[in-house]
């Protein structure tokens, strides 16, 4: 099932249905809900949230992190860290995570053109996760570390030169 998706900038307009979000428990012990990412973007600059529309109506979330508090995932200073993605779980199995994933490169080209690779942690338990990250195009770099809910694999996506 194809769905003709965009990712814009987190704006107050999609509050409400990103507060309202709901992921079952085996998911939220993976993931920050979006409430939760957003109080945290808003104490930290270097913290963008990004949206996931479909039809205009937010259905996916992320936060895109630069600065010297993403060290811990990786040494490169022009990588970006993709954390709390997350899709509404009425919208799952609809293909926008995938999506999204196809999207994000170009818009880190567009939005941040000092950065030159994406980088994630994903629990090594999350099977799902690290199973669509790497059809993404993810490289699993072999290093790994020690997050809140267990070990985790740290994965890259280099972007080509513009």
């Amino acid at each position: 099932m194809v769905h003709e998706i965009r990712l814009c900038f987190y704006h107050s307009d999609h509050d409400a249905t990103l507060r309202s979000f709901d992921l079952p428990k085996e998911q939220q012990q993976f993931t920050a809900l979006p409430a939760e990412a957003l109080n945290a973007c808003a104490k930290e600059q270097e913290r963008k949230p990004i949206v996931i529309l479909h039809q205009e109506r937010p259905v996916g979330f992320f936060v895109l992190h630069t600065g010297k508090q993403i060290r811990p995932f990786t040494d490169n200073p022009r990588a970006v860290l993709l954390r709390s993605f997350s899709i509404n779980y009425r919208e799952q199995g609809k293909g926008f995570a995938k999506q999204a994933l196809a999207l994000l490169p170009a818009f880190v080209n567009t939005h941040f053109s000092d950065i030159d690779e994406i980088v994630l942690a994903v629990n090594e338990r999350n099977v799902a996760a690290q199973r669509l990250y790497l059809t993404a195009g993810f490289i699993d770099s072999g290093r790994r570390r020690e997050g809140k809910k267990g070990r985790q694999l740290l994965l890259y996506y280099p972007l080509p030169a513009t």
